[in-house]
């Protein structure tokens, strides 16, 4: 019977998402529709990051270099050998093209989680700043050493890139993205990661391998990442100015902004700092004026976020309470 249910959950979640994506594309300006799918490509970040950053307890600063090796390897698969794999007239099919770009999203994600490891296994013996800054310093190497490789259009950017992306991928790449994450969070090593949040010098002499589950974690987030970033690589023209370091800062806004360790609060904070912008751009002059205000008003009135580490949940329905028995006279 649960099963039974949690397939009829997939099936609902799925055609929900198809239904959005073909309202969207009939009833809203392709201005909205486009702000929709930066929401949703954020909120995969956001969600990411908070694995390392508000799960276990980490500071990272680097993720748009995960995102920037996910969104290049995506698109280089996508323009090199997709046509080699599928044959030339592959984008004929719909089916073909669908399997294809799938298999994109999966090679960028692939292809940060393996950066991932490689970054994280010798630094999250660090901590703190240490760790910031080994970060910091990996995302301005990608970005720097993409804009020497020609084979990717370098400085230019990477043209030539078919626009596969739409609402429809990227709210399925959430809801997966949210589900992944939250399940791990109820799981054993979610709680070996909480563990190492709250006190990483207990968690060890615990006998929990603080490095190993940190190093997990760093794989797991930046994987996500690389899939936000093949998704965007496949909506947007591709270049390097879309990862730099204020990128990364943009990322840790969101999750500090809703809440570090609330997934929900990620959620939030993604659509905010993604959607407020765009409201604010009837005052151009002001604009970034108001906008840093309000995250300075919110950050002194509501320093651990919009959410703190709570979640937003439904109310679940209480049972019916049997009939006490009235007592014997």
């Amino acid at each position: 019977m649960i099963a039974l249910r949690r397939v009829l959950g997939l099936l609902a979640g799925i055609a929900i998402v198809i239904g959005l994506d073909w309202a969207g594309r009939l009833g809203l300006n392709p201005y909205i529709y486009g702000v929709l799918v930066l929401c949703a490509i954020n909120v995969i970040l956001a969600l990411s990051l908070n694995l390392v950053n508000g799960i276990t307890g980490q500071f990272s600063i680097g993720h748009a270099g995960f995102m920037a090796v996910g969104a290049y390897a995506s698109a280089a698969y996508t323009v090199y050998a997709s046509p080699i794999l599928f044959g030339p007239g592959y984008a004929s099919s719909a089916w073909l093209t669908a399997g294809a770009f799938l298999l994109a999203i999966l090679v960028g994600g692939l292809a940060s989680a393996v950066a991932g490891f490689l970054v994280g296994l010798p630094s999250m013996r660090l901590r703190g700043d240490y760790l910031a800054i080994v970060t910091l310093g990996f995302g301005e190497i990608i970005r720097v050493a993409i804009l020497n490789i020609d084979a990717v259009g370098g400085a230019r950017g990477f043209a030539g890139v078919p626009q596969r992306t739409n609402l429809a991928w990227v709210l399925g790449a959430a809801w997966i993205t949210f589900v992944v994450i939250r399940n791990l969070m109820k799981s054993f090593h979610g709680r070996a990661l909480l563990a190492i949040r709250e006190d990483e010098i207990a968690a060890e002499a615990l006998g929990i391998p603080t490095t190993r589950y940190k190093v997990t974690a760093f794989v797991i987030g930046a994987f996500f990442a690389g899939v936000a970033g093949a998704l965007f690589a496949h909506y947007l023209y591709l270049h390097t100015n879309s990862f730099t370091f204020m990128k990364s800062i943009e990322i840790v806004i969101m999750i500090v902004l809703g809440g570090m360790g609330s997934l929900t609060g990620s959620i939030l904070g993604a659509i905010l700092l993604t959607a407020l912008p765009e409201v604010l751009r009837f005052a151009s002059s002001l604009r970034l004026i108001i906008y840093s205000l309000l995250l300075i008003v919110l950050m002194i009135a509501r320093p651990q976020g919009i959410l703190g580490r709570r979640e937003l949940s439904f109310p679940k329905r209480r049972a019916p309470e049997a009939p006490r028995p009235t007592p014997a006279s």
